[in-house]
């Protein structure tokens, strides 16, 4: 049975209403990528990360070089997990380097995740909309693969098949292009992709984050906090007790003196308040206890970077991931 080029799903005509559905199977996309691609109608799909899950355990099964690919600007904290699943040696892709600011440093990227679990053998700093670092990319894709096969593996919406479909339209003959959009599960099965004679790329599905913001807002929210472009990071210096809130999606509450830098989308209103509110508080409390040269992550949105300790209290969205880290920049 033939698949939808677009995201891998099998093609099917009996029932409109459940994936791969085509009016005729002699199409190359099915109906749900037809209307993303012409029309950005985003069709909504529930999936768990079994089916994934099984898909990486398949790839453990092979001597094949992995590509892993993780949105810097929205690293996961389950990024570890990944190996649970597959022992493969691993070309790790740090996408999205546009959106970070310029004066940040590639080496730093990399330094920092060499404290991950991860079997890495080497690792490129990227940026698909600017075709930035794209021939260092294919270089050591093709130094480092054991066979034709190459798996591309990493959480949704880490800008796998967006990377794919710009290693097509550089080093490829082919006009197959890959759906993508900013909505998670958009490929929904194994796609496989022919460069050239000598390299074989397959898209797999990506990985659920279930603490992610992106699956507790709706589409106009979303445009709103993911970035198009480089970020302008604010800084506040905090001397008293004040209240910061990020659109209406986050309240921080500060007391100790400190410094706090936050990197979000420049699409998002932020607003410091001197005088208390109840404004946001029937969000999610979370307490938390910030070391020095700690980043405070709220998953899907961005990360607040402090540079001395700080107790704080933050509201967000029910089920949000938030968390603390070292400093990524």
């Amino acid at each position: 049975m033939s698949k939808c080029i677009g995201c891998g799903v099998k093609l099917q005509t009996i029932n409109n209403n459940t994936l791969g559905y085509t009016t005729n199977l002699d199409n190359k996309l099915c109906e749900r990528c037809f209307r993303i691609r012409n029309y950005n109608d985003y069709k909504f799909v529930i999936k768990d990360n079994n089916d994934y899950i099984n898909i990486l355990k398949d790839i453990n099964k092979t001597n094949d070089l992995v590509v892993l690919v993780v949105d810097l600007f929205n690293i996961s904290k389950h990024l570890n997990d990944i190996s649970k699943y597959i022992d493969n040696n691993i070309l790790l892709v740090l996408t999205k380097r546009d959106i970070l600011p310029k004066s940040c440093y590639d080496e730093k990227f990399k330094e920092y995740f060499k404290n991950y679990n991860l079997n890495i053998l080497d690792t490129v700093v990227v940026s698909s909309n600017k075709n930035y670092n794209l021939d260092t990319l294919y270089e050591k894709i093709n130094c480092y693969k054991t066979s034709n096969n190459v798996y591309v593996v990493g959480f949704t919406n880490s800008g796998k098949s967006t990377l794919i479909n710009k290693i097509i339209y550089n080093y490829s003959s082919s006009d197959m292009v890959i759906t993508t959009s900013n909505l998670p599960s958009t490929t929904i099965d194994s796609i496989t992709v022919k460069v050239n004679d000598d390299l074989i790329l397959i898209d797999t599905p990506g990985l659920l984050d279930d603490g992610d913001l992106i699956n507790f807002i709706d589409s106009k929210t979303l445009k709103r906090i993911i970035p198009n472009k480089e970020l302008k990071p604010i800084t506040y210096q905090i001397k008293d007790k004040q209240t910061i809130l990020i659109d209406e999606l986050v309240r921080l509450d500060l007391v100790d003196k400190n410094s706090m830098t936050i990197y979000m989308s420049n699409n998002l209103k932020i607003k410091r308040l001197f005088k208390d509110t109840n404004t946001l508080k029937d969000l999610k409390r979370y307490e938390l206890d910030v070391d020095c040269d700690n980043d405070v992550v709220v998953q899907g949105l961005g990360f607040i970077k402090f540079t001395h300790k700080a107790k704080i209290v933050l509201y967000t969205k029910e089920n949000v991931s938030v968390y603390v880290r070292k400093n990524l920049i």
